[in-house]
């Protein structure tokens, strides 16, 4: 599986930018599509997910109310519709699609999936 992101740019804050994530390939044993972003100095950060099949998401706390997960499985594509957007939501911003079989990480605490797919990432940012 190949994923490309793409809406990233230059936005005012208080803005708003529509991230896609496209996929290609065999995305049939894919389970969960997540959003990360890594800041200049920082380590990458979770900022949302879905699950492939269903609705429920998850998301961190600094954007909720902010950002919208969403998902169009007959286009093999993932959103990230992001509203009021602050300087500190700038950032590189990634697309990870995960599945397959899942094993517990060694710490006992994470859990490790079979299949862990990444885009090269869009740059969002925000000007204050």
């Amino acid at each position: 599986v190949q994923l490309v992101e793409s809406g990233g740019g230059l936005v005012q804050a208080g803005g708003s930018l529509r991230l896609s994530c496209a996929a290609s390939g065999d995305t049939s044993s894919i389970l969960v599509m997540y959003w990360y972003r890594q800041a200049p100095g920082k380590q990458r950060e979770l900022v949302a997910a879905i699950h492939k099949n269903g609705d429920v998401s998850t998301y961190v706390d600094s954007v909720k109310g902010r950002f919208t997960i969403s998902k169009d499985n007959a286009k093999n594509a993932l959103y990230l519709q992001m509203n009021s957007l602050k300087a500190e939501d700038t950032a590189v911003y990634y697309c990870n699609w995960k599945g397959g079989s899942m094993v517990w990480a060694a710490n006992g605490k994470d859990v490790k999936y079979e299949y862990d797919y990444w885009g090269p990432g869009t740059q969002v940012i925000v000007s204050s």
